[in-house]
């Protein structure tokens, strides 16, 4: 009788309202978030002004593209655009999906979770009929479709309802809840802020209930969107945490997309009266198309298109939990730290300096990162295994193509996670440019001197 109860009825029908406004508001956010990167003078500095890249792991191959970048930019800018108006829509996604996710392999430099969230709800909306109502492309058509599967709608509530509850599974750790970090660390330096600057921000309780109120908020949020009698005091709280985060923190356009992503919890009727207002208002447009009650996809297109989700969500769910596959401190190693909705769990800072020695005379010399790394880069570089080796592969390749005989790397790295003392990080004994870059444990990282219990993810 339970299996029958939670059983999903994929045939069930439901307004395509929701989805029409989760297109139009996403694709503007990310439109908007194209025009705030290329205004902040982002793409030179990020992209054209480094003389090296830093690679995800089979993705060297993806680079910068000169001053061209700067017309990938613009394609994305436009396809976010196209999206959002419904505009030939198919084309206009698949677009978006493509350089967008170019722009993200570019440099790993720039990793951060809404980017990735962002990649991977344009791939979900690859899948679905988000131009089937409200949008441009039912004008040209000359009707629209106000009725369409409600698997639709709800492949992209699951995705949401992951994201918060594995954001919260995370800050189940001991640093998180028992020594407030690394808010403790963060918050104090927001002295400036009007009213709460000087006073509560130092507070040490202040630090603990920012700490346990955004477990609490991630773990029980999606739950409380999914109640319908919930939803609208939850989507206050969504308004307020993401608003607050972001006075905080800047953390870019993420929080306004969180917001207006967290609307496809609500009915349709919601939906409809802000196209109405759209309509009335903004269009000021009495125009009708042709209504048709309801959109279905053929049965081996749905059953292609289940099948291809059911893959992508077993990655989601399961991807996460990929850490405990590799020994030591996720946080110290962060062997299986992204992808995995681990949202400002770390403040980690480090110093890693680089020899170049030739292995038969033992005669060295050390490499100024300056020379190759802008500051970001090196600061990134200097705490997170990863790039230290291919960092060090560099300039192995670099003094080698120079001329240097018998080439060994070794690095001298010392960090600090979360407060504790700065500490050795890699075996300085290890000649780097012999280690092969895998998703093997780096044995070569030393072992943490602390202690971090993991409760979650």
């Amino acid at each position: 009788m339970l299996v029958n109860k939670i059983k999903y009825n994929f045939k069930e029908q439901t307004s395509a309202a929701p989805l029409a406004i989760f297109r139009l508001f996403f694709g503007l956010m990310l439109f908007a978030s194209i025009i705030r990167f290329w205004t902040n003078g982002w793409i030179e500095k990020l992209y054209l002004a480094p003389s090296f890249h830093f690679s995800y792991f089979g993705f060297s191959w993806i680079q910068p593209i000169g001053n061209y970048t700067y017309l990938l930019f613009i394609i994305c800018g436009l396809s976010a655009l196209f999206v959002a108006i419904g505009y030939k829509y198919r084309i206009a996604i698949c677009t978006f999906f493509l350089s967008f996710l170019y722009i993200e392999l570019m440099d790993k430099t720039t990793y951060l979770n809404h980017y990735y969230f962002i990649s991977i709800v344009s791939f979900l909306m690859l899948f679905l009929p988000a131009n089937a109502y409200f949008s441009l492309d039912a004008v040209i058509r000359k009707k629209q479709y106000q009725q369409i599967p409600r698997w639709t709608i709800d492949s992209i509530k699951l995705l949401l309802v992951i994201i918060y509850f594995y954001a919260g599974l995370a800050k189940l750790n001991s640093d998180w809840l028992f020594r407030a970090m690394p808010l403790k660390i963060w918050l104090p330096s927001k002295y400036d802020l009007p009213f709460i600057g000087e006073n509560l921000m130092q507070q040490n309780w202040f630090h603990f209930a920012m700490s346990w109120s955004g477990m609490l908020y991630d773990l029980a949020i999606p739950f409380l969107l999914l109640n319908k009698r919930t939803r609208f005091v939850a989507f206050l709280f969504v308004i307020f945490f993401h608003v607050f985060t972001r006075v905080l923190f800047p953390i870019g356009m993420f929080p306004y997309i969180m917001i207006v992503s967290a609307l496809i919890f609500f009915d349709a009727s919601l939906h409809d009266k802000i196209i109405n207002f759209i309509k009335k208002y903004i269009l000021k447009s009495k125009k009708t198309v042709l209504i048709v009650t309801d959109f279905h996809f053929s049965k081996v297109k749905r059953n292609l298109v289940l099948a291809v989700f059911g893959v992508f969500f077993a990655i989601q769910i399961l991807l996460p939990w990929r850490y405990l596959m590799y020994p030591g401190e996720l946080f110290w190693t962060e062997e299986g730290y992204r992808f995995s909705w681990r949202v400002m769990l770390m403040e980690k800072a480090g110093s890693t300096n680089f020899k170049i020695v030739d292995l038969e005379s033992g005669k060295y010399f050390s490499v100024h990162n300056t020379d190759f790394l802008t500051s970001f880069q090196e600061k990134q570089m200097s705490y997170q295994p990863d790039f230290i080796l291919e960092y060090a592969h560099f300039l192995g390749d670099h003094f080698t193509k120079q001329g240097h005989k018998n080439v060994g790397v070794f690095a001298e790295s010392y960090v600090a996670l979360n407060g504790r003392l700065s500490t050795e990080f890699i075996d300085k004994k290890v000649d780097l440019y012999q280690q092969k870059a895998s998703f093997k444990h780096k044995k070569w990282v030393l072992p943490f001197q602390s202690k971090i219990k993991i409760k979650g993810i």
